[in-house]
């Protein structure tokens, strides 16, 4: 059964290709432009175990928003299209991160219902400036773009931190570690775990 998806979205903002693999080994191939979330992404892929690869051409003239919300839109859909009907997956995944002195708690329900709850960045987190084109306040904005893309419920609680590439950091592999628990297969779980009989 393979878990895999290629999306290709174009619009006169962006130009966004992702291809995902649920069942990868976390190898990552990401060029969006904006090298912080790049990095973001990079992590992403490593500790959910996906393999994955994004190519982003988007309008940085204008600023970094276009290009990072359109690379979560593709992300968000792959994850959906990838995910299928969900059959035998354990579906919720939970998780909580410490990248020195910031900590960060995940929980992940892959529901069909899209859902983001985002709390606990400390004032100003929204307004800092990460490698020179990623603006704080990107980082709940891709969390929501992906539940609704998804169609997944994400929690992600900033528990503590000071240093703001920390604390979005801990965010991203917080909920890639979630992610992975989440989308792992059970063998125990032959069906789809909901007693709806669908996700």
């Amino acid at each position: 059964m393979s878990r895999s998806a290629r999306i290709d979205r174009e619009t006169s903002e962006s130009k966004v290709l992702v291809e995902l693999d649920l069942d990868g080994s976390g190898r990552a191939d990401i060029s969006t432009g904006v090298g912080f979330y790049d990095h973001m992404l990079n992590a992403l892929a490593k500790h959910a175990l996906l393999d994955l690869h994004v190519n982003t051409v988007g309008d940085l003239e204008i600023d970094a928003h276009h290009t990072v919300e359109d690379t979560a839109i593709g992300l968000g859909q792959a994850l959906r299209e990838a995910l299928g009907d969900k059959r035998g997956i354990r579906r919720f995944g939970d998780a909580t991160v410490p990248l020195d002195e910031a900590l960060v708690h995940c929980t992940v329900d892959l529901s069909g219902r899209p859902y983001c709850v985002h709390t606990g960045e400390p004032d100003g987190q929204v307004y800092a400036i990460i490698g020179g084109d990623y603006a704080g306040s990107l980082t709940q904005h891709v969390f929501e773009t992906l539940a609704f893309n998804a169609a997944i419920c994400i929690h992600i609680r900033v528990l503590s931190g000071r240093d703001p590439h920390h604390i979005v950091e801990a965010q991203f592999k917080a909920f890639a570690r979630a992610l992975r628990a989440a989308a792992e297969l059970d063998p125990r779980q032959p069906g789809i775990p909901s007693t709806k009989g669908a996700l």
